[in-house]
């Protein structure tokens, strides 16, 4: 059956759809049915999902002329998502498919929420599609007689490749393939990502550098211009002085009426706290809102969630308090209109969100910005300029993940075992690996059959044994067992499962938070006032509380986003944009903030480098504004008052947030000898880190991870998890065996780097200090706080008040500081 005879049963079937497949459809059936490997970037709501199952299921009728009468049997092609979310919605599309052309062909789905029954069905029959996550598909791999499953394959496609790639999920996937290029050797690979800085790296990261997958490769760019319109809320009046305390809830009637006039809403907020505070907000001052309202988030159970995500494809909800949960892919046709609370901290994010409206090919998305204090205008006008010149983001990808390759390995060892010789090829051929030398892949086999040399005596350590023919296999059921439970690399805070003492599931919250309250507290979670009974076994116990007591929101631990490098350059460009005439709504609005800047400071030129300086009754204040957000500030903070601290013995406390950072202390220090000092400078910047921040400890909380990661320590089984503060310290202590005896173990190793390049961001560190010294420093001696610095301030104050207090001292505060005017 010849490629023009394929083609129109699918231009056929869209027809009968009244649709008309696009360029990059047909780009991509072409490229595919010619056996090509790829990635396709095409923007959401394009039609993306069918621009790959449509060949997949052509290339089955291709080989197999009599498809209407005979079926042929086994796993064709695997997709792989970052969502189980995702799943049911690819799968119906995969059906639509399969099921209209008459096919036969079936389709599944594997993923953490697939159950006993449906797992045990797939292993006697596959289906012929299957849709999994990363951890889904390593889990096949741990199975025995894995390859036999695969070896048919003909297509690997994965969904939202931009979202995977820079993490280890992304490194999961690069080994999962380099094994199934072996076992299957007609496989396709291709990848559907958004648009990202570096597609052709990204490209070369899914397929392999050098590989013969990459030799066959065509990148295919949806050339389909996503309209995006971008409305701020912008408040009647602006505070002079702005703190970040009230969540933009002062503006929650503005959010009703776009409520109102919209068929379906979304509203994303970035940290799941903030999703309930909004959700109640809404409620008491709405109640008319009760039914038509609901909340997604990933702490909230499998099955309200999928409720929700029913809800608003039925057009039962007016509107839904939402985080990234909903961020990618799901198909949402009744959505309107999208509300983002505060600045999303990343040019992709936010056109991830605005996508989820309009989500048909060539509807317009409609995106409402609302800042949660003033500054964050700014961002709202940097991000309607990144819309329209389409800015877009680098995804920076991992290398040299040790932990990984260790689980990878005895997963293999679980399953048939594997032959070292063999597999140093494959794990060779990827991107991540690329560099490694046969000293490294010698410490990891060492490490994984004796526990490397400071473990040896533990015979905890040693889980994989090499039988006489010299294959590496696990052949202790307790440790295969151990070891299926604990796959995957996304490792959090232990969280506990939320439950009524009359039975029934809300969600779960972390351990954390838990640890905090005593029995007979009230915490609001998942929209209900909930009275804590007692905790047991992981498990926290409650009963519905009166609707009158006095509750406290739940809160996540390591939730605050911070600012992508582009997003920090976009804010310091419109900034400097301040003073134009031709400035936009959003920078005019904050005319009175600027105002209030220039007459207590000024407001920085592109040029220019500003430090304030100011004393108040708790110290003397140094401001530095380089807007590159909250991580490299902390790391910069630690950084100048360690330099500082060289020149003059001091003591500082400090405090950051996106825009700028503060050093606060009782001493006076004289700026202008140490601007003559070379503070700035790039150099020794690695080693002035790890002397200013203790990287050790930073290193220390990091090998947390890499240890559960690698199998260093058990997270627990179902319903026994291990607590996070004993995770913790059997993961120090481990650090402290490697750190003191074996410096040059590639895990210890591996913490320190990822600290620096991950944690500390060091090279966007090194960018903001060669940018600064580029600069003019312009240092103002200030008289009170300035408009630039109150958020830092407020910030700082907030982690020793409670929300009350606080805002009753910022009240204060700001009326001493206007009526000084």
């Amino acid at each position: 059956m010849n490629r023009e005879v394929l083609f129109d049963i699918a231009k056929t079937w869209f027809s009968g759809k009244g649709w008309t497949p696009h360029t990059f459809q047909l780009k991509t059936w072409t490229a595919f049915l010619q056996e090509k490997n790829g990635l396709l970037n095409a923007p959401t709501g394009s039609g993306k999902t069918y621009a790959l199952w449509m060949p997949v299921v052509l290339d089955y009728i291709k080989k197999n002329p009599e498809y209407k009468t005979r079926h042929v049997p086994g796993l064709k092609a695997i997709w792989v998502t970052p969502l189980r979310a995702l799943s049911v919605e690819i799968k119906q599309a995969a059906e639509r498919v399969a099921d209209d052309l008459q096919t036969g062909l079936t389709v599944g789905i594997r993923t953490g929420d697939t159950s006993a029954t449906e797992k045990n069905r797939q292993k006697t029959k596959m289906p012929d599609l299957l849709v999994t996550t990363p951890e889904s598909l390593h889990l096949m791999l741990a199975t025995k007689g894995y390859e036999a499953v695969f070896k048919d394959c003909t297509a690997f496609i994965v969904d939202e490749w931009h979202e995977l790639l820079g993490s280890k999920r992304g490194v999961q996937i690069e080994l999962a393939l380099s094994r199934l290029k072996t076992v299957a050797p007609k496989l396709r690979i291709w990848g559907i990502s958004a648009t990202i800085g570096n597609l052709e790296q990204a490209m070369e990261v899914l397929l392999g550098p050098e590989s013969e997958a990459f030799q066959n490769k065509e990148l295919v760019r949806a050339h389909i211009e996503k309209k995006i319109k971008v409305i701020s809320i912008i408040p009647d009046k602006m505070d002079s002085y702005p703190w970040r305390g009230h969540m933009g809830l002062h503006l929650i009637d503005e959010v009703a009426k776009i409520i109102k006039n919209s068929r379906t809403t979304l509203i994303f907020t970035n940290v799941r706290s903030q999703c309930e505070i909004w959700f109640q907000a809404l409620l008491e001052k709405y109640p008319e809102f009760a039914g038509e309202m609901a909340m997604h988030h990933g702490s909230i159970s499998r099955e309200t969630r999928q409720w929700v995500e029913q809800a608003i494809r039925d057009e039962q909800l007016k509107a839904v308090i939402c985080t990234s949960s909903l961020d990618l892919g799901v198909d949402f046709a009744p959505v309107e209109t999208v509300i983002q609370i505060g600045g999303p901290k990343s040019v992709a994010r936010f056109l991830q969100r605005a996508g989820r409206s309009g989500h048909r090919p060539g509807q317009e998305s409609v995106i409402y910005f609302l800042a949660t204090h003033a500054i964050e205008l700014v961002e709202a006008s940097a991000l309607k300029r990144a819309v329209k010149e389409t800015v877009v983001e680098d995804r920076i990808p991992y290398l040299n993940s040790w932990d990984v390759l260790v689980q990878y390995l005895v997963t293999l060892a679980v399953s048939d075992g594997f032959y070292p010789s063999a597999i140093y090829k494959e794990v060779k051929s990827t991107f991540c690996y690329q560099a490694m030398t046969e000293s490294q892949w010698a410490w990891i086999l060492n490490f994984i059959t004796k526990g490397s040399q400071s473990l040896e005596a533990y015979d905890e350590y040693k889980k994989v044994e090499i039988e006489e023919d010299g294959r590496f296999k696990v052949n202790s059921r307790s440790v295969a067992l151990r070891h299926r439970m604990q796959m995957g690399t996304i490792v959090g805070d232990a969280v506990m499962s939320v439950k009524f003492m009359s039975g029934g599931y809300i969600g779960s919250i972390e351990e954390s938070f838990v640890s905090k309250l005593y029995p007979g507290d009230v915490f609001i979670f998942a929209g209900r006032k909930l009275e804590l009974y007692r905790t047991k076994n992981m498990e926290v116990l409650v009963r519905k509380a009166n609707p009158s007591a006095k509750a406290q929101h739940a809160s996540w631990m390591g939730s605050r986003m911070t600012l992508s490098a582009q997003m920090g350059e976009l804010i310091r460009t419109e900034l400097y944009a301040a003073n134009n005439e031709k400035a936009s709504p959003e920078l005019r609005a904050l005319k009175p903030v600027f105002k209030q800047q220039q007459k207590e400071s000024v407001v920085p030129a592109a040029d220019e480098f500003l430090i304030e300086t100011f004393k108040t009754r708790e110290g003397h204040h140094i401001l530095f504004y380089p807007f590159e957000g909250r991580f490299v500030h902390e790391a910069l903070a630690s950084l100048i008052a360690y330099r500082i601290s060289l020149l003059t013995p001091i003591t500082f406390s400090l405090a950051y947030n996106d825009y700028g950072f503060e050093l606060l202390s009782d001493k006076q220090i004289a700026i202008a000898e140490l601007l003559d000092n070379n503070l700035f400078t790039p150099e020794y910047l690695h080693e002035d880190l790890q002397k200013s921040l203790n990287a050790t400890e930073i290193a220390r909380r990091k090998f947390r991870d890499i240890a559960v990661i690698a199998g260093l320590v058990f997270a627990g089984y179902p319903g026994r998890i291990i607590k996070t503060k004993h995770l913790q310290s059997g993961s120090q202590l481990i650090f402290e065996v490697f750190r003191d005896y074996e410096p040059d173990n590639l895990l210890l190793q591996q913490a320190y780097r990822e600290t620096f390049e991950h944690q500390l961001e060091e090279g966007r560190l090194i960018m903001a200090l060669e940018r600064i010294q580029n600069q003019q420093v312009v240092w103002k001696q200030c008289e009170k706080p300035t408009p630039f610095s109150f958020p830092i301030i407020t910030d700082r104050l907030r982690e020793r008040l409670s929300t009350e207090t606080l805002a009753e001292r910022i009240k204060k505060m700001t009326a001493s500081y206007m009526k000084s005017n």
